[in-house]
């Protein structure tokens, strides 16, 4: 998400494709300081821009408690991999009356990803969406390992919806339309893709983003998949 333009051109672009919710993130945790972080509440703005636009729920993620207040108008507010255990932003957001989506940490168990979902719903919001991202292993030809065990270990442990993110945990972008059949295989409630209209010149995870013909293929083969399995995409 970097302009008005290019965010209401991929929003356009994705829901003609399928996409139910749009995701963008206005505040980026970055592991370099001097890499970009985002637009913060302008970018913030953008997304209601382009909610208008299209009518797409928008998802972005949270990475301080004391910015609540400008999430009003957010759908779905994403706890990212390295805040998954910060616990005084999960109790914060366990006050709160809007979806959580709750991704895993880099290195961690599902037993401490379930332990980051009670904390929230300890405090009264049970509305809270499994995201796996794949984890850090000594595997490097992927960005990180895709754990698509924890779907059915999740399903088995609790009532939650998991979806998987095919785009963070693979790096690649010719990897997402296996690792998402896969995933829909495998239980998954839903996806989540990265696409942008210009990849190669993103400021942020260009190489693991798909152009929105690529997602509208991926889309309509997912689909299949998704509606073979008794499932909706």
């Amino acid at each position: 998400m970097e302009t008005e333009e290019q965010i209401i051109e991929v929003a356009e672009d994705v829901k003609r494709s399928g996409a139910k919710f749009l995701r963008g993130g206005a505040f980026k945790p970055r592991t370099s300081p001097y890499a970009f972080q985002g637009l913060h509440n302008e970018g913030l703005k953008l997304l209601l821009k382009a909610k208008q636009a299209t009518g797409l729920p928008i998802v972005t993620e949270i990475m301080n408690p004391n910015h609540l207040d400008m999430f009003n108008d957010v759908d779905i507010i994403q706890v990212g991999a390295r805040n998954m255990q910060n616990f005084e932003l999960l109790k914060e957001l366990g006050r709160c009356n809007k979806p959580i989506l709750l991704k895993r940490g880099l290195a961690n168990t599902i037993e401490e990803w379930v332990m980051s979902a009670e904390y929230i719903m300890s405090e009264g919001n049970e509305n809270v969406i499994f995201c796996e991202r794949g984890i850090r292993t000594y595997e490097t030809f992927c960005r990180n390992t895709l754990d698509l065990s924890a779907i059915p270990a999740l399903k088995s442990i609790s009532h939650l919806p998991v979806i998987v993110d095919p785009s963070h945990a693979t790096g690649l972008p010719w990897m997402v339309e296996p690792m998402s059949k896969a995933a829909i295989a495998a239980g998954a409630d839903g996806l989540m893709i990265e696409v942008h209209n210009d990849p190669k010149n993103a400021l942020c995870d260009g190489a693991q983003s798909l152009t929105p013909e690529q997602f509208d293929n991926v889309m309509g083969t997912v689909r299949r998949y998704a509606e073979f399995e008794g499932k909706v995409i």
